[in-house]
């Protein structure tokens, strides 16, 4: 089974869609593809179908909801190879005590793959090895083609999964950034920075990766301009100065030349307000 969440939904069987177009089943499905190979409750799917307030045939509809997909699996394993070893929708799609768990048998999984890449990323970032780790980096947000789930109505439970996804996006996207900043690529990054700021208008690791660039690239003015639309936002929005990290670096920004300009300064998971 191969499942991509990393953008609209797409679950496959064999090369066939098992994904189907209404929106409830098409939340169980994404829940169970989630937490693939494990163990969903059936609590958690019907908070995330019905959120506090449940009715009455919430399990009864459910279980509606869990056939209709496994009828889906159905088809897609009539095309099995003839030596494959046989299974039914309910090995695919199994009833276990207290939930329901969906088993890829190996196939292909996005965030899987996202997240062993970034996590090779990050260990190449400890260990100096910055090619190496925008390499890897780079590779594992090529999984991305828009927003977790976006085309999912989503509950409380993949409501949290989605906000958790995009902050292991955004984490990813800040280490290659400056993987690339310490190789030298100030230039090549002020493009995509400047509309990450735009995006993220409150978000001081990346207006500090954007200062760097600016400076290094002998545009000091406009790097102390960033400083000032950031913690412009910060007041109006957080009620909250710039932290001492990044007010270090404006001052360094206000006396040094462009090679002198430290890293960026790391901003604390408290200041990674998405505020769009």
């Amino acid at each position: 089974m191969d499942i991509a969440v990393l953008g609209a939904l797409a679950v496959r069987e064999n090369g066939t869609s098992i994904t189907p177009t209404a929106p409830k089943p098409r939340q169980v499905l994404s829940l169970l593809a989630l937490h693939a190979d494990k163990v969903v409750p059936v609590s958690a799917l019907i908070e995330e179908l019905w959120g506090d307030n449940p009715p009455r045939s919430a399990r009864t509809t459910l279980q509606t909801y869990v056939l209709q997909l496994r009828e889906l699996i159905s088809v897609a394993l009539e095309r099995d190879p003839q030596d494959a070893a046989p299974r039914t929708a309910k090995d695919v799609l199994a009833t276990t005590p207290g939930g329901y768990q969906l088993h890829t048998s190996g196939g292909a999984h996005d965030v899987r793959e996202f997240e062993r890449l970034a996590g090779a990323g990050y260990r190449a970032m400890d260990a100096g090895d910055f090619p190496g780790a925008a390499r890897q980096l780079r590779e594992a947000l090529g999984f991305w083609s828009g927003n977790a789930l976006a085309d999912v109505h989503a509950g409380p439970q993949l409501q949290m999964e989605v906000r958790r996804l995009g902050e292991s996006r955004l984490c990813a996207l800040d280490q290659r950034i400056e993987a690339d900043l310490r190789l030298g690529r100030h230039r090549e990054l002020l493009g995509e920075l400047t509309v990450l700021v735009q995006r993220y208008r409150t978000h001081e690791t990346l207006h500090g990766q954007l200062m760097v660039a600016l400076h290094r690239s002998g545009r000091r003015s406009e790097a102390l301009g960033v400083y000032q639309r950031l913690r412009t936002a910060l007041v109006r929005e957080l009620g909250l100065e710039p932290s001492a990290g990044l007010r270090k670096l404006q001052r360094a920004v206000l006396v040094s030349g462009p090679e002198l300009a430290p890293e960026p300064a790391r901003a604390g998971t408290e200041r990674l307000s998405r505020v769009g």
